[in-house]
């Protein structure tokens, strides 16, 4: 039951919010349907937790396991977080004259329908509904991207359209590929693409189509997660659409991209015997997405965009890590995923209102913001001294572990890896140190911004940087089993 409360209750909201989306108290509509989701996810996760891995639905629709439920959860409490941030942004907006009362229904429907769409391409059993899920987000988040319908937002959404429109068809013929192989152990039949049947027969799937049929989803669900040279839309999404639209793309769009990049990889990994084609592939992608995004925080003006690559080179870190496979870099990339969902978005949420307050996206533009919006400062130089990796943050921790498992396992990767976080370190931090401390002539503003989101993001990821909940740990660990750990 818990399920059909999850995946019906946004797609309630998104109906709801196509009718009154544009009234008074439609944040506050967003904010109790985004509420009552994760509501309904804490519900699911209690009951998988109790029985374990469960399928639901008379044939086997929806197939929920320690790995799904883990995204599941972080999903929908990202997007409570984002929506109780979104009503304060998006009234100002109104304000400003940047959205009227259309656009406020569009973007209210549409964020709800995208949170209902990423929730249905992770409880999905079934690989053709994944990527129809996947393509269902695409199509959503290009509404919300072209929001205040200016050339640049255009421009970005088109581009965004493109790009992950190719991505998404090759991802739909490495999917044909996959039910090709089933369908000779299988048969013809739905049942051919249940992820529960393929992994029970993984080992008598064809290898040969197996492999190619991963090269074909890691390449288009990589152009989802932004992975280089596929990345070229996500900076210009993330700078030109609304700022709680960058805080759930990089926060969770880029994870439920990863995971069906994932779930693929358990199947190749079994028929091919625990060869290494699959991790390969990942680390390769991962290492140059690290390596390329660090060197191009470096030339960003717009703090935006600069933020967009920082969410490139640690998704890039995840998927090399999880490339590599085994239990303890299985273990640092779910935990990264975690504290880097929970960073990011909280970065965004205080970027938001500074770029509100200031006016412009551009950090030359932007200074002493601990001077006149002291929540907003102080929200922002965490938030980034959190993302770079300082302890006691929880990205510390989940770096350090994948970084000593590539000493170990792949000690050539090591200097590479630790060359792009220091780059990126030195780049990020000296851009945003002036933004926070620099000196200003302007006056310290009467009202701070409510920030109760940021300081409870972070608060979450300095306990997972201290201290790992042992059912959290538990519930990692049974992630990093399934995963091939």
């Amino acid at each position: 039951m818990e399920m059909y409360w999850l995946l019906g209750l946004p797609l309630a909201g998104g109906i709801t919010l196509a009718f009154w989306g544009h009234r008074a108290h439609a944040p506050e509509i967003n904010a109790a349907f985004s509420l009552a989701t994760l509501i309904a996810a804490g519900w699911l996760t209690a009951h998988i937790v109790a029985e374990g891995p469960v399928l639901i639905g008379g044939d086997g629709w929806f197939y929920i396991d320690a790995f799904n439920v883990f995204l599941v959860a972080l999903t929908a409490f990202v997007a409570f977080t984002t929506a109780l941030f979104s009503r304060p942004y998006m009234r100002i907006e109104q304000a400003h004259g940047r959205v009227n009362a259309a656009r406020l229904r569009l973007y209210h429907a549409s964020y709800q329908l995208f949170i209902g769409t990423m929730l249905l391409a992770l409880t999905t059993n079934n690989m053709g509904i994944l990527w129809v899920a996947m393509e269902a987000a695409t199509l959503t988040t290009v509404l919300l991207v072209s929001l205040y319908r200016t050339p640049a937002a255009l421009e970005a959404a088109w581009k965004y359209f493109i790009l992950c429109g190719v991505g998404i068809a090759l991802a739909l013929f490495g999917t044909i590929l996959l039910y090709f192989a089933a369908e000779q152990v299988l048969g013809a039949g739905g049942g051919a693409l249940s992820w529960t049947h393929l992994n029970a027969v993984k080992t008598r799937l064809e290898p040969v189509v197996l492999q190619l049929a991963f090269v074909f989803l890691l390449v288009g669900y990589g152009t989802k997660v932004g992975l280089v040279p596929l990345h070229s839309w996500l900076p210009d999404a993330h700078g030109e659409g609304p700022t709680p639209i960058s805080a759930v793309l990089s926060g969770l769009l880029l994870n439920v991209a990863l995971y069906a990049v994932m779930r693929s990889k358990v199947l190749v990994d079994g028929a091919l015997g625990g060869a290494s084609l699959a991790g390969a592939l990942m680390m390769g992608f991962g290492l140059l997405s690290v390596l390329v995004a660090a060197l191009l925080i470096r030339r960003q003006t717009d703090v935006k965009r600069m933020f967009a690559y920082s969410s490139i080179e640690h998704m890039g870190l995840i998927t090399f890590a999880f490339g590599m496979g085994g239990m303890v870099a299985s273990f640092a990339a779910l935990l990264h995923m975690t504290v880097h969902s929970l960073t990011k978005s909280a970065i965004f949420y205080a970027v938001g209102h500074a770029t509100q307050k200031a006016g412009t996206q551009v950090m030359e533009d932007i200074r002493g913001l601990i001077k006149t919006n002291p929540t907003i400062g102080w929200g922002l130089i965490l938030g980034t001294i959190a993302i770079l990796g300082v302890p006691p943050f929880g990205v510390f921790a989940s770096e350090f572990l994948i970084i000593t498992t590539t000493m170990h396992q792949h000690p050539w990767a090591t200097p590479v890896l630790l060359t792009a976080l220091g780059v990126a370190f030195a780049a990020m931090f000296g851009r945003v140190q002036p933004m926070v401390f620099g000196e200003t002539t302007l006056p310290r503003l009467p009202h701070q911004p409510a920030l109760l989101p940021v300081f409870v993001h972070l608060a979450l990821v300095l306990m997972l940087g201290l201290f790992i909940p042992g059912y959290l740990a538990h519930w990692y660990r049974q992630a990093a089993c399934l995963l091939g750990g």
